[in-house]
């Protein structure tokens, strides 16, 4: 392909993105738009799977049936979500059994959040209310994102987030007004997920090797910081109507600017959990290994009666 030939397309595809009209699979697009897209989507779609391990576990000791059930079909959702993003980034050349191989041996990143462990059924409530509510934060803009496949993924995902967001806030809002050691559970969830809950935005935008050209692609709408500051002034209200406390004491009000300053988020530990030594890094994925691993003869079988039926419909 000639420079000028190149010129050309790439003028109608910054044409495009400046028109938010969206880019397709088959329509042309820099390289560095793609890999950019194969990264975030396959990252994303890494986190709601392995997001589904902090939770998966507490299905049979959830307190009721009803709560067992709703976990159930959150963990479900993610399942799918999963999936639906493992979909739209294959149509950017990529397969999903290397996605999976770049997730197992570590050169692909899922979100941060998911490398802490959950200890009590409070736990439940604040990843609902807190990692949820900071996910839509995330992606509710990516339902405008410029990549079509992605975008529409989008939607339906934003709405059972929404959904799983509702149902952590309700099970805090119980253990808040229940007994005492249930409103102290409730406190104590909070307090250890407040913090990892601000770093799922990601780095500080000075920080941020990908923010600038993944606004300028409108793959992003909103830096890492603007995102966090909307998350902290919508969350801290509903913890007041919780009647719990932000493990925060440099949280405060700001009139003048309208929204509230808080403190220094500690980005040492941000990168220690990023770079794999987490709580739980190690443990979620070789629980994520361990799965691809037994679950060999399931796909094997899977494949062999798909391959038997074309053949005999074929026939």
């Amino acid at each position: 392909m000639s420079e000028a030939e190149l010129n050309k397309l790439e003028a109608a595809f910054e044409e495009k993105i400046a028109n938010e009209v969206k880019i397709e699979p088959k329509d042309w697009m820099p390289e560095k738009y793609r890999k950019t897209h194969i990264r975030q989507i396959s990252q994303h779609a890494h986190s709601e799977i392995v997001g589904m391990l902090p939770e998966g576990n507490w299905i049979t000791r959830a307190p009721s049936l009803r709560r067992k059930v709703a976990l159930l079909a959150k963990v479900q959702d993610e399942a799918g979500h999963g999936l639906y993003l493992y979909s739209a980034c294959e149509t950017l050349g990529i397969s999903r059994d290397e996605l999976y191989e770049q997730l197992h041996t570590g050169k692909a990143k899922y979100s941060s959040i998911f490398n802490y462990p959950t200890i009590t059924w409070a736990d439940m409530g604040a990843i609902g209310w807190l990692v949820d509510g900071a996910a839509i934060m995330n992606q509710v803009p990516l339902m405008n994102t410029s990549y079509g496949p992605y975008a529409r993924a989008m939607v339906r995902v934003c709405k059972e987030e929404s959904f799983h967001q509702r149902q952590g806030y309700e099970i805090m809002l119980k253990l808040a007004n229940g007994t005492p050691e249930q409103k102290e559970m409730a406190q104590d969830a909070l307090n250890r997920w407040w913090w990892p809950s601000l770093m799922m935005f990601g780095p500080t935008d000075a920080e941020s090797v990908h923010t600038e050209q993944s606004m300028k692609w409108k793959l992003k709408r909103k830096t890492n910081d603007e995102l966090r500051q909307q998350f902290v002034d919508q969350t801290v209200p509903q913890a007041e109507i919780l009647g719990l406390t932000v493990p925060d004491p440099d949280l405060k009000w700001d009139e003048e600017k309208g929204h509230y300053n808080f403190g220094p988020i500690n980005w040492d530990e941000f990168w220690q959990v990023v770079k794999g030594h987490g709580p739980c890094n190690k443990e979620r994925i070789g629980a994520r290994v361990a799965a691809w691993e037994e679950g060999t003869w399931v796909r094997e079988g899977a494949m062999a009666h798909a391959a038997k039926k074309s053949k005999k419909e074929v026939a």
